[in-house]
This record gives C-alpha cells, structure tokens and sequence, in this order.
C-alpha cells in the first residue's frame, strides 16, 4: 500500500462508472460510507452470510481436501458447456462430419478453459466479479451496452434451455404433452430453483453435481450402446483436419466454437469464486486460490468434453450420411410408428436436431433409449436454467448496482424466453423448434466480444490485478485466441444472415448496417480501452480517447493492491485523481 494513514474518507456508490465523489478543494478527507457500491460485499446475490470456509492445510503439497473445499463453482460454470444448444450443435456436427471435428470441439474446450480462468482470476484477485468491475471501468453509455448484450445473451441461452425441456417432455411422454404446453410446464422451473436454493450453498452445488452426473451417465449410456469404434473417435480428437468436408460441415465447426464458449459464462465464473473465504490480505492465499479454483475448472470441463463427445460419437456413428428413408426402414423394422412419421420415407438427407436424435435412438435401440436420452437433456435444460438465473442477478446488480428479490429475476428472464418460444411451438413444427437453436446461437455468438474483451483489459490491468496480472505470454495468447473465435463467430453469424434470409428487402438491410455500425463501434471502443489496460498508454494523447475511454491512471478509481481488496481487509483503497493529483483514499 502507499501509506498507512487511517484517514476518514467519504465515497459515493452514484456517479458515472462507479465515480468517487470529489474531495473539498481544501484537501479535507470524507468517509467511504459502508452501503457505498465500492463495497465489494455489499448486494451480493448469495453466498453473503453463506462463505465456504477454507481448511488450514500445513503443509505446503497439494491438498485434496482443500481442492474439495474449493469444488463448485467450476462445475457450475461447466454447465453452460452441456446446455441444450451444445448438445445439439454436438449432434449435427457428428450427423455433418462424422468424427473429423472433434479436434475442434476439444481446441474450443481448451480455449474456454483459458478464458474461464482469467475470468476467475478476476473474481479471487480483487473480489469484485466482472460485472461490478464493468461498472467501475468503463463509462455510463457503454456500461449500459454491454449490460443489454449479455441480457441479451442470458435470455438467448434460457430460449434454449425452454426448447431443450419442452422437447424432452414430449419424448417422455410419447407425444402427449404438446411443445407449446412443455414450454409453459418450464415455468415450474422458477419454483424448483427457489426451493432449493433455501436449502443453502453446498447443498446446491451437490444438486449440480447431481445433474451433471444424470448427463454423463445417460449419454453414456447411448455411446455404449452404439459403439462406435474408438480409433477414430480418437483420430478425430487429435487430427486437426477435415478432408472431403463441405461448407455445411464448416459452418458446424464455426457452431461448435459459437456454441461452447459463452459469453455470461465469463460473467457467472468471476461471481462464483466469491464463495469461497479467501483471505486476500496474503498473497500466498490468493495464490493458492486461483491454482486450486484453475485446477476445478480443469476437471469439470475435461466432463463436460467426455459428455460432449459422447454426442457426437453416437450420432458420427448413426446418422452420418445417412438419408430419411435409411432410418424410415430402421424405425418400420422396429415397428415405431412415431419414427416413421418422424423421417419420411424420402431420399433425402436428415436434418437433425434434439428431437429427430431421440426419436432415431429410440428406432435403433429400443424405447428405452430414446426415454434415457429425454432424461439427459431434461437435466441439461434444468441445470442450465439455474445458473442462467444466477447469471442474471449478478450482471442486474453489478452493471445497475440493482437488487431484485430471486424470483422477479427469474420470472423476467423466463417470461421474455417464453413469450416468441411459445409462439413457434403453437403455430409450427418441431424441426422449426430445432432450428431456433442455431440462430439463438448465432445470436449469443455475437455477444462474445462483450465478455472476453473486458475479461481480458481487467486481469492484464497492474492496477486492477497488481502482482497476479496477466504476463506477456498470456495476453499474446489470449488475446490472438479472442480475436480469431470472434472473427470466426462473426464469420458464422454472417453465413447465418444469408441462410436466413437470401433476399432481405431494404429495410432489413439497413437495419442490419446500422446494428453493424453500433456493434463494431462499441467492439473498437472496448479493444482501446484493453490496449489502454495493457500498457499502450501512449494512446491517452488522444484527447477523444482521454475523454471517452480514459486509462489505467485516469479511471475514477483503481485498485492499487488486489491482493487485499474484500471486506475481511480493513486496508481496501482506491485512487482519485484530483487535477492530475493522485490520493490514496483508505477504508480502516
């Protein structure tokens, strides 16, 4: 720290980007008020009076017993790597490609484990998750953007979690509960979520576990009773090739990478690690934190890999290149009816998706198949409607410094994702339900830049990380990686565009070109600010760019040692800058 004075200090929670309240010309110091929003405790979601206690271990090896103490929030941020979408990007990929993209879905798990890591980082180092350090960064306007793009992105990935559960209800029923009414049972997800959240952290955290082990065990289930052949499941892991691939499959490689990496993941990951009792007065803690927290977040996303795979193997080995009337026989040899209407005795090739996939295991294996497949992906939309809702209160309360009740969050985020989702399931067929996952998909691919840009200007920042900044090494490889996902995802979203609408009139054109203007304005703001945050501070000359993006010594605060910025530390301090002065403001 600079100094060691116990001075009384007065800082304000209103104000443009988190601002601090101007001192009195006169130099008089004011008091940072407790209810302040720079209070890293205060309007936590949960975990507030709820902290996992981390045990003393002596000595200084690896502690399993501390690793369980710090087990949960990896493996609930996996769960966005298992959501209905993935699963069904995993399914049309292997139905598309066979097995050759595998190497893509293990490259885009390995990137996701990069960033998830930083994003973590962010939340043990400072104890601010990166929402609030959003509101802290970065000016009203923009704020204020990248807010309604994740919300956007929250609810994107809820209208995938309805049409996942919607579409599992119908499979267990055999066809009896319609989509349109699946959709508005999904409504008793809000009550589900609250009752268990009564029950406290761990336990729920246990119930995550408990979801994610109904995924692993279902669809392992469909590989072994498919039994693809392992060698070139495991060439497709490792050959980074795709010979004789078409455009299709190209566009499912980029829907791969869309879909694995999302966006508010990077938001919910950096609020999950603030249940742990990290004592971050001692660097050597938060040290250990972050290995143990990276650690998790390696073995959770290593299940979510293997549970992915096991979709794409059982469909590589089922459905590639196979035509409507190869599973039309399969299903009339099996006596299905439901298959048979399901795929047309026709020639031509089978669009798949989360329904068709079910329906083509149940002809191939039995009934039995088809009811455990509806299981996995029951859990899969139940599990991620949980975390999609915590996700939403911590972007609320740290872009707005907002509080709402956890049932008005949820009822918000399920309404809106209910309301155009209803919609298609009463007034068209399945395979429309189906395709909404790709352009839901599309749409949260665009949001990524919104994530990984602030991620990565914050934990490469000195003054918001101090000693646990990003090196060299890492913001060379984060950062090249960022850019080519996003470039690759806007690639996707452009194919999309023209898929979806081959002949837009000129309206939606010029919607089109001035959402283009905005997003790629907003993009460039934010790569400024995180060249700024990296060290380029040679670009604050600009007055257009000292005005409106500011740096590391302009912001309205920083963090000036992380290492003992929580609430547990009498010693969190910030900066204000007073005509070019510098004061160390201090809470004692």
């Amino acid at each position: 720290m600079e100094n060691n004075s116990t001075e009384n200090l007065d800082v304000s929670g209103g104000g443009d980007e988190g601002s601090v309240n101007k001192a009195p010309t006169n130099g008089s110091p004011q008091k940072l008020n407790e209810n302040s929003s720079l209070n890293p405790l205060t309007n936590q979601t949960y975990f507030a009076d709820e902290k996992i206690q981390i045990p003393e271990i002596e000595t200084g090896s690896f502690s399993f017993k501390k690793l369980w103490a710090f087990t949960g929030p990896g493996f609930l941020m996996s769960i966005a790597y298992l959501d209905p979408g993935n699963i069904e990007s995993d399914l049309q990929s292997g139905v598309s490609a066979k097995y050759k993209l595998l190497w893509v879905l293990l490259g885009a798990t390995v990137l996701g484990l990069v960033m998830q890591r930083l994003s973590a980082r962010l939340g043990v180092v400072t104890g601010l998750h990166l929402a609030e350090m959003c509101h802290r960064q970065y000016k009203t306007v923009p704020r204020i953007f990248l807010w309604l793009m994740i919300e956007i992105a929250i609810i994107g990935s809820d209208m995938q979690e309805v049409i996942g559960t919607a579409i599992a209800l119908n499979l267990l029923s055999g066809g009896w509960i319609p989509l349109w009414a699946g959709v508005l049972i999904t409504i008793i997800d809000t009550f589900t979520f609250l009752f268990l959240d009564k029950y406290g952290l761990r336990k729920l955290e246990l119930f995550f576990g408990f979801l994610i082990t109904i995924m692993a065990v279902t669809f392992g289930y469909e590989y072994v009773v498919s039994a693809p052949p392992q060698l070139e499941v495991m060439k497709g892991m490792f050959t980074p090739l795709c010979n004789e691939c078409d455009s299709d499959a190209l566009l499912k490689a980029v829907a791969i990478v869309g879909a694995v990496i999302m966006p508010h993941n990077l938001y919910l990951h950096s609020a999950l690690v603030k249940s742990r009792d990290i004592d971050r007065r001692q660097p050597k803690k938060v040290k250990e934190a972050n290995m143990y927290f990276f650690v998790e977040a390696i073995i959770a996303l290593l299940v979510s890999f293997v549970i992915n795979v096991f979709v794409v193997a059982v469909f590589a080995h089922g459905l590639f290149q196979k035509k409507n009337s190869d599973v039309y026989k399969v299903c009339e040899a099996a006596g299905d009816t439901l298959g048979m209407d399901t795929f047309k005795n026709l020639s031509t090739p089978i669009d798949a998706d989360l329904y068709k996939g079910g329906i083509f295991l149940g002809c191939q294996f039995g009934i039995a198949a088809m009811y455990i497949w509806a299981i996995g992906i029951l859990a899969a939309g139940q599990s991620s409607t949980m975390t999609g809702t915590y996700t939403g209160q911590f972007a609320m309360e740290g872009f707005l410094n907002l509080q709402w009740a956890r049932w008005k969050r949820v009822f918000f985020t399920r309404t809106i994702a209910i309301v155009p989702t209803f919609f298609v399931a009463s007034y068209a067929s399945l395979s429309d339900l189906g395709g909404m996952n790709e352009v839901l998909n599309a749409v949260m691919t665009l949001q990524l830049p919104f994530a990984t840009l602030p991620t990565l200007a914050f934990t490469s920042s000195e003054q918001i990380m101090g000693q646990f900044k990003n090196g060299i090494f890492n913001k060379v490889i984060a950062t090249l990686l960022s850019a080519a996902v996003i470039a690759i995802n806007i690639f996707f979203v452009t194919q999309q565009v023209k898929e979806k609408l081959p002949n837009p009139n000129w309206e939606v054109i010029l919607g089109i070109v001035i959402y283009a203007i905005i997003y790629l304005g907003f993009c460039l703001y934010f790569v400024i600010h995180m060249a700024v945050a990296m060290g380029a501070e040679c670009l604050t000359r600009n007055r257009l760019i000292a005005k409106y993006v500011g740096g590391p010594a302009e912001m309205s605060f920083a963090l000036t040692n992380p290492a003992v910025y929580a609430r547990v530390n009498p010693a969190f301090s910030i900066q204000e800058n007073l005509n070019g002065s510098y004061n160390t403001l201090r809470l004692e």
